[in-house]
């Protein structure tokens, strides 16, 4: 089993002699240790299947199967965007704050948020509830997810493709954007475009 040791946010993630299988017992990561100090943002690639994602998972308490011991910070100092956020059905203001309780912001930083994310017209639509992940297409939905980032200030975040959907000028503004209302944070990604080399300060293969 994964042994999971929680840590203040303020320091490094490690991992320690990690196997990852999949649900079926097949292995998909094996014997993979790390070190991850706050402040040095990571981009880690390789090739697709290689299990990164589930190594992502993994650190964020959220995968179970496998062997190891993982100590990293704990939900909400740790937040994951998948390559598909979840955006649950409801307003538009919820949409943006989950998993947050109601309330836990304001409207004006939930629109600023939303402004600051590129998506304007949004910022003034909190009450419409919809079906976001049907009216959105797949790069909206992920700038939903960034303003969630930028709202929530983890001390930790992991972006597991979160901008895959973006075309390459608006990567970039995000990122520029992450390293500018999100200084305290530490970004680790998971991406495959050479664009993405500048904004991190290390890359793991």
């Amino acid at each position: 089993r994964i042994i999971s040791k929680p840590v203040a946010a303020n320091q490094a993630i490690v991992v320690e002699n990690l196997d990852l299988s999949l649900p079926d017992g097949r292995q998909i990561v094996s014997n993979t240790n790390l070190n991850w100090v706050p402040g040095k943002s990571i981009l880690v690639t390789g090739p697709s299947g290689s299990g990164k994602s589930t190594l992502f998972r993994a650190i964020a308490g959220i995968w179970p199967y496998g062997k190891g011991v993982i100590s990293a910070p704990q939900a909400p100092d740790i937040l994951l965007l998948p390559q598909k956020p979840y955006i649950p059905i409801g307003t538009l203001r919820s949409a943006v704050t989950y998993p947050a309780v109601a309330g836990a912001f304001s409207d004006a930083d939930i629109a600023a948020a939303l402004i600051a994310a590129h998506l304007p017209k949004l910022a003034e639509s909190l009450d419409a509830s919809d079906v976001w992940s049907q009216r959105l297409s797949g790069g909206e939905q992920q700038r939903v997810a960034i303003a969630r980032a930028m709202l929530a200030k983890p001390a930790w975040l992991f972006l597991d493709e979160a901008t895959a959907a973006m075309d390459e000028k608006m990567e970039s503004a995000i990122y520029v954007l992450l390293a500018e209302k999100l200084p305290n944070t530490t970004i680790v990604s998971i991406g495959h475009r050479s664009t993405l080399i500048q904004y991190h300060a290390a890359r793991v293969d």
